[in-house]
């Protein structure tokens, strides 16, 4: 073999020898790259493993103390945690144990459960082990609102059609947009594992504080709402074993008089039909023949009673305004009651107050939606009165002198387009809520009992068309005290 022969051979068998030592080494890296695993905490590298089913296992397996709490039967890693395989090489690889450590230092593991998303006007969260127990706290919620038979009847198609005089619930819902999904929560949050506390956050806000009253002698549900600033619808749901308003109380008994402060809005929707009363009006009419001071009811007045079919939303229990009235069937037509008096001047020629009775301030039939007093922690000073229409007209409750007749105004823009009357007697009427444009009356200006002075409308801070009718001994809102306008006609 020539020299030239034998020097290429050799070269070229070293050349094998150098590739297979290169592929041997390239194989052993790749191999070893396969088996690392780059730990990543809220986008931060916390290191590098060899095996990433160990780092999980250990996770897991040092929380008793998570699993005794919870009753779980695993633990899982905290929110932002993230494992991926990597083909990176060269760099330090830290035991499972040394990851798991800096992992638990620097967060919070979490638990598998349902996360609650309730969407309205904000988004509120709510975390839970068991989706039972969210979706019993949910219908604990709507029975503090709704009796059992009513809810079973909607939701079985089962109510009773009505004949006469009766109610039927057209539409339930809930006003915000409720998600549930299954996912990781972190230790760290509320994590809810009883219904029975989860249907009281519900109904009274997050950070709710049970208030106790004890029943004493003469209390009653109605007298015991207004000592604590309810009104006895709201302390009907708040107590559920209690039925009525008449519901009697015994002394001793601890009842519930916490303001209900719902984190979720049950609405529904409610055709009803009822007989309701149209007062007689009670006038007076003077003969001069009769002697100063003769006073006699000539005519009897008869209180007429009208049948109306009627359209209302409720919210969380309270009924809203805007009810419509879709059908009205007289059943007695009301008798005024008329008095016959003498002059209504002596012989001195003074003016003599015969009393003048005041008038109701819409048309009737017509639906009062909120009445004088408590309302969600604060004082409703007046009714709500509605279902006579859009633009349909208001009254002077009595004769006297307009004080208001703006929007806003000395009473707050929240009423809207509003009236104010200063009557002769002291009292001052409010009529808040007007549609626009409908005033009909202006400042200074004398007014008559019975007077148009403006339209029924929703402007200022309001729900649906309706008139906020208040009565005030003394000016609104300057020094004078709310009266329940129902006093009016008592």
């Amino acid at each position: 073999m020539k020299v030239k022969e034998i020097i290429i051979t050799t070269l070229i068998v070293i050349l094998v020898i150098v590739l297979f030592a290169l592929n041997f080494v390239a194989n052993k890296l790749v191999l070893r790259a396969d088996n690392i695993y780059k730990v990543y905490l809220d986008g931060n590298v916390v290191g590098y493993v060899a095996n990433d089913e160990e780092l999980y296992n250990i996770i897991n397996n040092r929380q008793k103390e998570i699993k005794d709490r919870y009753e779980v039967a695993n633990v899982y890693p905290p929110e932002g945690f993230k494992i991926i395989k990597t083909s990176s090489y060269n760099v330090p690889i830290s035991s499972a144990e040394e990851i798991y450590n800096k992992v638990a230092e620097q967060s919070s593991f979490t638990i598998e459960g349902y996360i609650i998303k309730i969407k309205g006007e904000e988004e509120t969260i709510i975390n839970v082990l068991n989706r039972n127990d969210f979706d019993e706290a949910v219908h604990n919620f709507v029975l503090a609102f709704l009796s059992a038979e009513e809810y079973n009847n909607y939701i079985n198609n089962t109510q009773s059609k009505i004949e006469t005089t009766g109610k039927i619930i057209e539409m339930m819902y809930f006003d915000e947009t409720i998600t549930i999904k299954k996912g990781y929560i972190s230790i760290n949050n509320k994590i809810y594992t009883d219904k029975t506390e989860l249907s009281q956050v519900l109904l009274f806000g997050f950070d709710y504080k049970t208030e106790i009253y004890t029943v004493e002698a003469g209390d009653t549900i109605v007298s015991v709402s207004e000592k604590n600033k309810l009104n006895p619808q709201e302390f009907l749901i708040a107590n559920p074993r209690f039925t009525s308003k008449e519901s009697l109380l015994k002394i001793g008994d601890k009842v519930n008089v916490t303001l209900i402060d719902p984190i979720i809005t049950f609405s529904y929707e409610v055709e009803e039909v009822s007989d309701t009363e149209i007062p007689f009006e009670k006038k007076t009419v003077t003969d001069t023949t009769k002697p100063y001071g003769y006073s006699e009811i000539t005519t009897m007045g008869v209180t007429g009673v009208t049948r109306i079919t009627t359209e209302y939303l409720v919210k969380n229990g309270e009924t809203q305004p805007g009810a419509r009235i879709l059908d009205q069937v007289p059943i007695t037509e009301k008798v005024d009651q008329v008095t016959t008096v003498g002059p209504r001047y002596n012989s001195s020629g003074q003016y003599i107050d015969t009393g003048t009775e005041w008038q109701w301030p819409t048309n009737q039939p017509c639906v009062v939606t909120s009445e004088w007093g408590y309302r969600w922690g604060a004082f409703h000073e007046g009714i709500d009165i509605s279902g006579t229409g859009y633009g349909s007209p208001i009254y002077a409750a009595a004769d006297g002198e307009v004080v208001n007749a703006q929007y806003g105004g000395f009473i707050g823009d929240v009423s809207g387009y509003n009236v104010v009357i200063k009557h002769d007697n002291g009292y001052y009427t409010v009529y808040a809520h007007m549609a626009p444009n409908t005033i009909t009356v202006k400042y200074g200006e004398r007014v008559s009992r019975g007077q148009i002075i403006g339209g029924m409308g929703h402007s200022g801070l309001a729900y649906g068309t309706h008139v906020h009718f208040g009565v005030t001994y003394g000016m609104p809102y300057g020094g004078g005290y709310t009266v329940n306008p129902r006093s009016l006609w008592k």
